[in-house]
């Protein structure tokens, strides 16, 4: 039980980190923008698309373990019913 939650706690935390990021990265390369250092300022903004990209790829491989849960659920709660034929 605790580990499950230190897990969830450690999930958490990487995609908040990565919206850290990312948010970071945004500012970032408004300010490389306003010092019109168009080079520098795609770069980081690049950085943070990718790291918009894995806190969305930690999203969706929580919401891909529950639905995994919840099928396997779903078959052995079929599994327990007796044949009819």
């Amino acid at each position: 039980m605790l580990s499950s939650l230190c897990a969830t706690a450690g999930e958490q935390l990487v995609k908040i980190f990565w919206m850290i990021v990312s948010g970071v990265s945004i500012v970032v390369a408004a300010y490389f923008v306003l010092l019109r250092d168009f080079d520098i300022a795609f770069v980081v903004a690049a950085a943070g698309a990718v790291a918009w990209f894995l806190n969305y790829r930690a999203q969706m491989r929580e919401i891909v373990a529950k639905a995994d849960l919840e099928e396997q659920d779903n078959e052995q709660d079929y599994d327990d019913y007796p044949d009819t034929e």
